[in-house]
């Protein structure tokens, strides 16, 4: 064989070899497209990247995570993801939901700092499964933004998963998330919330308000739609700001479905009650999980740090005890009037945009 077959055979071998080096990554890209236009982002870290640390590089079984991540709150979301990622070695995998105007940002804000190391995906919420669920009176409301209800589709962001936790965005974990995680869930049971009189946050009733802790606080008993349902007004409420769900029960049950058909029932009979402004997202979960879900441990679930007197009721010893901590209410961490927005500041990150920053009293006397 001579030197000239030879070396046009080796151009053959490599043309060939190129040629398939092409395919795969016109298929990947065609693939990658596809998932852009069903509203999936990849995640990062798809591919491990070259600069890993070692501690980073988690193993064991999956956490999956769902929050939402809302433009003007993008700060929360981040000091939230960086409080369960730090204090905790477990396998963690958040998936974010968002809206199209939030993507780029909220991939900037992961990237460009020390969140660039967590496994995530980000996924744009999809606004027709609201179509015909939210009164019309109730679209400007804060409770009626689209993303406070991702936590009722929580299958569908997370198909491969038989558990997994959702948290809302206004929290700050100081313990290991492995340990909510793995909150027992009782058989037959789709999911596990913490109960609003627990001994933890019973003191939370926020004043001129109505009662918080009742279900007479969310609907209305005199609706015969309610009536028919025979449950007792002054049961005990639970807060669904921090879930742990069995997926695999709420597929069986066909939670969102029933979700589903109360939202739409409502706009029809105007079954919650005028009480409470922000009575949009409960009031389903309660019918449906009425006396029907798990509890979690109360100080996996300290909450009204955002109401007022949240500062007297609970003591700075106590908060830092606290495995979660929920700013629900008016008075957010990142805002000027919060109480303990200290503990928050300890999470936050910078954005490295420069779009979004904390308000503080300090700064603004200046």
């Amino acid at each position: 064989m001579t030197l000239r077959r030879v070396n046009v055979i080796i151009l053959v071998l490599l043309a060939v070899a190129f040629l398939i080096i092409v395919q795969r990554n016109l298929l990947n890209l065609s693939d990658f497209l596809h998932k852009e236009h069903q509203g999936m982002i990849l995640p990062f870290e798809s591919e491990p990247s070259p600069n890993l640390r070692p501690e980073y590089e988690r193993k064991g079984e999956e956490i999956p995570i769902l929050i939402t991540a809302a433009e003007e709150r993008l700060g929360a979301v981040v000091a939230a993801i960086n409080s369960v990622y730090q204090n905790s070695k477990a396998n963690i995998v958040f998936t974010i939901v968002t809206q199209n105007d939030t993507v780029d940002h909220l991939k900037t804000w992961l990237s460009d700092t020390r969140l660039k190391y967590i496994k995530h995906k980000i996924v744009v919420f999809n606004p027709e499964h609201l179509k015909g669920k939210i009164p019309k009176d109730s679209l400007n409301l804060e409770a009626a933004k689209p993303l406070t209800f991702a936590r009722f589709y929580l299958p569908l962001y997370i198909p491969e998963a038989e558990k997994a936790i959702y948290l809302d965005d206004d929290i700050i974990v100081q313990g290991d998330i492995q340990e909510l995680y793995e909150t027992n869930i009782k058989q037959g049971h789709a999911a596990a919330f913490s109960d609003d009189c627990d001994s933890a946050s019973s003191k939370g009733i926020v004043r001129g308000a109505g009662n918080q802790n009742n279900y007479i606080g969310f609907l209305d008993f005199k609706k015969e739609s309610i009536k028919k349902l025979g449950m007792r007004a002054n049961t005990c409420t639970f807060n669904p700001g921090v879930i742990v769900a069995n997926l695999t029960e709420w597929k069986n049950q066909n939670i969102t479905q029933q979700l589903e058909h109360w939202m739409e029932l409502n706009t029809k009979e105007d079954l919650y009650s005028k009480t409470l402004a922000e009575s949009i997202t409960s009031p389903p979960l309660l019918i449906v999980f009425y006396k029907h879900h798990s509890t979690i441990d109360p100080m996996w679930h300290v909450r009204h740090l955002g109401t007022t007197g949240a500062g007297n009721r609970y003591s700075l010893p106590f908060v830092k005890a606290a495995k979660l901590l929920h700013w629900n209410g008016h008075y957010k961490p990142w805002g000027r009037t919060s109480s303990f927005s200290d503990v928050w500041d300890k999470w936050y990150i910078p954005d490295p945009t420069g779009k979004f920053h904390p308000v503080r009293r300090h700064t603004e006397d200046k």
